[in-house]
């Protein structure tokens, strides 16, 4: 991978010109905005995954729903098996399965209950969900580089090792590195929210300090809560799965992170199935999620909160494995500031 990265590095400014065109086009409303009918809230990022855009979604939503706003999600719907606008819950419950709506979505919605939906043009989306859940507060999913939709509130997350990681491929655009825009493309951010996952808070590297000057940022870590029966939906506490032998089962960007929390919990982290991020399990995958299981003579199976949501219609097959996932919230170091700032922006 290291080398076809090298091999691609030329086309890294191409990848750039058109980036910087496409900004260009915005800022100067050639492009134009198109306002709706609800306060809109934007959440995203300049990487490829892995900087916790879902978790901080759910926040939001979450945080919305108890201000009395009638908030709903909108995302297009990554990884989904269908095209076009596809309501996904009005509140209650979910219309669709995870195939037809993507995980992300599917995810958000058993964790918040609120309205939500998928459509690859956000502006259409937008409308339909508005007057189809009477929705007042719009949280849009994965929308930095998506610029069609005016927002109240622009919000970037970053996550913080990618930060302190100034290897020369890290920090470098598509389609060598992981950048899907500059650092000056932090300039279009209202708030800027530095994710520390599991780790201890860190100063941002003075080289980029200058991209974050005049910036309101905020901090957020994840807390492990418990692991969760992906059948049964039972839950069970941190300890219960002290030294365990398990079979760790991970479809997401960066698993390095769910991976040392589970070791933070004590749990043998050995035998590992890693695949490649928005995972489309099929009976292939759950045959082999199956042999390595027996042949690893595994506890139980532990894989993360995204990656159960799809697995859960395999429960036939894999009814006589114990399957949980672990339960990871985002927390804010300073909760009362931020929902203050977000009230205060959309109110506005």
């Amino acid at each position: 991978m290291k080398i076809i990265r090298i091999i691609l590095y030329p086309l890294v400014p191409v990848y750039g010109g058109i980036i910087r065109i496409r900004n260009w086009f915005f800022d100067k409303m050639i492009f134009k905005t198109q306002k709706v009918d609800a306060s809109v809230i934007a959440v995203g990022n300049i990487t490829v995954g892995g900087s916790g855009k879902t978790p901080l979604v759910i926040y939001l939503s979450i945080m919305l729903k108890s201000e009395g706003k009638k908030v709903g999600v909108l995302s297009r719907g990554y990884g989904r098996k269908s095209k076009g606008y596809v309501l996904v819950s009005k509140g209650e419950q979910v219309l669709t399965s995870v195939d037809i709506c993507g995980d992300e979505i599917y995810q958000t919605v058993l964790e918040c209950g609120v309205p939500a939906a998928v459509c690859e043009n956000r502006v259409i989306g937008a409308g339909k969900l508005i007057k189809e859940a009477v929705v007042d507060t719009l949280v849009l999913d994965d929308a930095f580089q998506h610029r069609w939709i005016e927002r109240d509130v622009n919000l970037l997350i970053c996550e913080q090792r990618f930060l302190l990681n100034g290897s020369f491929m890290n920090q470098k655009l598509l389609p060598s590195g992981i950048m899907r825009e500059p650092f000056n493309s932090i300039k279009r951010s209202d708030a800027v929210i530095i994710n520390r996952k599991f780790s201890g808070r860190e100063e941002i590297p003075v080289n980029l300090s200058k991209y974050f000057s005049n910036k309101r940022i905020f901090t957020a870590y994840y807390v492990s809560v418990g692991f969760v029966d992906v059948r049964k939906k039972l839950s069970y506490g941190l300890r219960e799965f002290e030294g365990q032998k398990s079979l760790v089962v991970s479809g997401v960007a960066n698993p390095v992170s769910f991976i040392n929390a589970l070791k933070q919990t004590n749990v043998d982290t050995t035998n590992q199935i890693i695949f490649r991020d928005h995972k489309y399990y099929t009976l292939k995958e759950v045959q082999r999620i199956r042999k390595e299981f027996y042949s690893t003579n595994s506890h139980s199976v532990l894989t993360t909160e995204k990656d159960a949501v799809k697995l859960s219609k395999y429960s036939r097959e894999l009814d006589d494995i114990d399957i949980y996932y672990l339960k990871i919230n985002i927390m804010m170091d300073e909760p009362e500031s931020f929902r203050r700032f977000i009230l205060e922006r959309i109110a506005q």
